[in-house]
């Protein structure tokens, strides 16, 4: 019998094989390029969002080969994502998984073609997943756009620049991560309940766990900034604070900080019972998710 942890160890040997396998290994037009996008998605990291769509496939009884083409095209994103999250021009850092962000070893200009690359390969990839229906792959395409665009993780990172050496309210910091954060992790999501051809109502129930667990995983995040060394953290420890972010513990404190994501983290898991899912690995997620320490 296959344990949970056996289960996520598996799940997350197969996303690997799978992002390598996915990006490109070479080229005799852009080789800097594609050394900079395979050290992008590559080096390291938690993998949580490609786990989360391939974890939400396998428990609505779904062949987990079904979720690795979607899940390797939210990976794909989250990756874009960091590198333009790193250049001088939004959050300024040098640091990421302890190692150099892209845009220091490659240079900015090779690091912002790296992470337009890799948007597109995003959607490259879901329109080339021939396992999955046409149907449920236009609408992971369109799911994936939504999150990543202007409604989601790119309009959350516009509102936090906008916010930057200004305090705002709970509700818009709120706000502003479900966005930013939230919309790609609560996507991951609902690719994977696409592959196993969920209907309506269990698409839904699942977006509100991952909308839960999306706002926990920040709450967290900023807390870490925090409270961990930047050896334990892989980037610059109090890197917000400095740079005049808004975060939970700036606005509630630490101990209200820990609170909320507790609450988070027991509405998640009550929309999963809701969901007639009341155990297995999206419950193992959520709970890493809250107790990780970097």
């Amino acid at each position: 019998m296959t344990t949970e942890p056996d289960l996520l160890g598996l799940l997350l040997g197969l996303i690997e094989d799978d992002l390598k396998a996915r990006i490109p290994s070479h080229s005799m037009l852009a080789p800097a390029l594609i050394s900079a996008m395979r050290y992008a998605v590559l080096g390291g990291g938690k993998r949580i969002r490609p786990l989360l769509t391939c974890a939400t496939a396998v428990s609505l009884g779904a062949d987990r080969q079904l979720a690795l083409a979607p899940a390797c095209a939210v990976e794909f994103i989250h990756a874009y994502s960091l590198i333009h999250d790193d250049l001088p021009a939004m959050d300024d850092d040098d640091l990421r998984r302890g190692r150099p962000t892209v845009h220091i070893a490659f240079g900015q200009a090779t690091a912002i073609l790296a992470g337009d690359a890799l948007q597109a390969l995003a959607f490259q990839t879901l329109a080339n997943a021939e396992t999955v229906p046409t149907a449920a792959r236009l609408a992971m395409v369109e799911s994936l756009a939504r999150a990543a665009g202007w409604q989601g993780m790119v309009g959350g990172q516009a509102f936090d620049i906008d916010a930057t050496h200004r305090t705002i309210s709970l509700d818009a910091l709120e706000a502003m991560h479900r966005a930013k954060t939230g919309a790609l992790l609560t996507t991951a999501i609902d690719l994977g309940a696409l592959a196993a051809g969920a209907n309506s109502d269990v698409r839904t129930a699942l977006q509100e766990y991952g909308a839960a667990i999306g706002l926990a995983f920040q709450v967290v995040d900023d807390l870490l900034d925090v409270t961990e060394p930047t050896a334990q953290l892989g980037k610059r420890a109090g890197a917000d604070s400095v740079a005049g972010k808004n975060t939970f513990p700036g606005l509630l404190g630490i101990d209200a900080s820990r609170e909320r994501a507790a609450q988070l983290y027991d509405q998640a898991t009550a929309t999963l019972n809701r969901a007639g899912i009341s155990s297995g690995p999206l419950h193992t997620i959520a709970r890493r998710i809250v107790e990780r320490r970097n």
